[in-house]
């Protein structure tokens, strides 16, 4: 028992912050107001990309071909795919899931599971770094183009500027204190302590949004049970997506005659994102907005340890 919560005690604490939230929010209204959203985003994000080292990125940046497929894959592919999905699904729902396929890939999960599947790190790594350095402009740009100008409740310039103080900003200090030895080798070292804090910064956010996403969900108290039918369909049709990116992926890098290793790396890098910029955009939007991006990080977390399997048996 012990060995499966240490494990997975990250999803169980995900479940049980969500059930609190959503079932109990004038409760927990008070306590969710008292969490500095912002300072806790930076944190996470700053938390999560100083353990990172990029040396061998520049291996990689001298064939930059499925680094660039990737990037191609995350930003444009993914964006364009949820965008026809997202009108299968209702109101804040289908804002939520426009919201999913513009963030930036993962920092570390998708190097993870793409190591883990027996592909090549680097690219992943890279991609990571790309994305969310470039995400203060192709987030807003997609989200203002998919749900237009009256349905955002950010100006482009306030949420490029919001993304580029929550995102790029920790990251690039991350980097910059990585250059002293002392501290490289101190995170490296504290790596894990640094990623549980950083999981539980994550999980305070998503009560927040958990807590948002009750108090609408008490304003649609009559209509409970066709809203229950709802959040079953988009769990299907954010599987699909992610799905759909990863596999789309997988075939245009062997289309284009990339290494297996490469090719796996585009796949899972490709159809990942990131749980704390899309929490931090959906926010903005209230409601049960914050909902896809819950479902589309532990879906992708399933999907892509289920995949991760498969391929390393084959490789």
């Amino acid at each position: 028992m012990l060995p499966i919560l240490q494990r997975h005690w990250f999803l169980l604490a995900l479940a049980c912050i969500l059930l609190v939230g959503m079932s109990f929010p004038a409760q927990s209204a008070d306590a969710a107001q008292a969490i500095p959203k912002n300072w806790v985003i930076a944190c996470v994000l700053f938390l999560m990309a100083l353990p990172m080292s990029f040396d061998t990125i520049w291996d990689t940046l001298r064939g930059p071909g499925a680094a660039m497929l990737v990037i191609f894959i995350n930003s444009i592919a993914v964006p364009l795919i949820a965008w026809p999905a997202s009108h299968l699904l209702p109101g804040d729902l289908a804002t939520g899931l426009v919201i999913v396929a513009a963030v930036p890939c993962t920092i570390a999960s998708a190097t993870v599971w793409t190591r883990l599947a027996g592909g090549n790190e680097a690219i992943s790594m890279l991609v990571s770094v790309v994305t969310n350095m470039a995400c203060f402009v192709v987030t807003p740009a997609w989200i203002w183009l998919i749900l237009g100008k009256e349905s955002s409740t950010q100006p482009f310039g306030e949420m490029a500027r919001e993304l580029f103080l929550l995102v790029v900003l920790p990251i690039l200090a991350a980097q910059l204190l990585r250059r002293i030895p002392s501290i490289a080798e101190m995170t490296t070292v504290r790596k894990p302590a640094m990623s549980i804090v950083a999981q539980i910064g994550l999980l305070s956010i998503v009560f927040i949004g958990a807590v948002a996403s009750g108090q609408k969900l008490q304003q649609l108290d009559g209509h409970l049970g066709t809203l229950s039918g709802q959040l079953g369909w988009m769990l299907l049709v954010v599987a699909g997506v992610h799905l759909l990116a990863f596999y789309l992926g997988l075939w245009l890098a062997r289309q284009l005659g990339y290494r297996h290793s490469d090719s796996l790396a585009v796949g899972f890098a490709g159809s990942q994102k990131t749980l704390m910029v899309g929490l931090a955009i959906a926010l903005n939007f209230g409601g049960l907005a914050i909902l896809p991006m819950v479902a589309y990080h532990v879906e992708q977390l399933v999907i892509d340890t289920l995949l991760a399997q498969r391929y390393r048996k084959k490789s």
